[in-house]
């Protein structure tokens, strides 16, 4: 059962992960791969919009992935693009990636060699990985204007993927992984505030943990 203590912390996360930035134009938009092909949706409507000229989607598998996109992540955001209308030509694929640091390190690799000049990225991710995806840009390719970007959706998102506690316990996962990675130098450090860290561990007393990272330091 999930209580109303657990909806209203669960937004209390679900805002913090939120960057809320204003699209803008940008010299590339990057889709990070996931299960979510809203992700794809989002980069479509971004494009349509001019808010880019190039789409770049990266993303191997995961566990979470494997069966639902069994040809990688980035190869069927990049198969939605094309049925949403947009050419093959404005569009990248890195197949390879199979965390948010290589998600970042092998799209430049990728941009790098096409010869695609950068100075700014749109970087559109699940709603919830926003301000993680962004930290780890801007630890990973400095000098850029990396501008967050997802799904404009609230409760609406818990009901698109079906499954509440899952997305609570994505919720919680990401929050770990803000805390920690940042420690440990995968990304630039962002101070959450009290309230949300007390969120977050009063979600992980009422189980919504399947998504921690088991060796985590405690």
């Amino acid at each position: 059962m999930i209580s109303t203590q657990d909806w209203d912390d669960t937004r209390l996360l679900w805002g913090y992960h939120q960057m809320d930035h204003a699209p803008h134009p940008c010299s590339v938009a990057i889709g990070l791969g996931s299960h979510d092909l809203g992700v794809a949706d989002t980069a479509v409507d971004l494009y349509k919009r001019g808010m880019a000229p190039l789409l770049l989607f990266t993303g191997a598998t995961s566990p979470t992935t494997r069966e639902r996109m069994p040809r990688g992540e980035a190869v069927h955001y990049r198969e939605r693009a094309l049925e949403l209308g947009v050419p093959s030509s404005a569009i990248l694929v890195e197949p390879r990636a199979r965390n948010t640091g290589e998600n970042i390190r092998f799209s430049r690799q990728l941009l790098q060699a096409a010869g695609v000049d950068v100075a700014s990225v749109l970087l559109i991710s699940k709603p919830y990985e926003e301000r993680r995806a962004y930290a780890t840009a801007r630890k990973l390719w400095p000098g850029v204007e990396i501008v967050s970007a997802s799904s404009p959706m609230t409760e609406e998102y818990v009901d698109s993927i079906g499954d509440a506690r899952m997305v609570i316990d994505m919720l919680v996962g990401a929050l770990q992984r803000l805390l920690i990675y940042q420690e440990q130098g995968f990304m630039i450090s962002q101070q959450a505030p009290d309230e949300v860290v007390e969120a977050y561990e009063r979600l992980c007393r009422r189980g919504f943990t399947s998504r921690l990272l088991s060796d985590a330091p405690s």
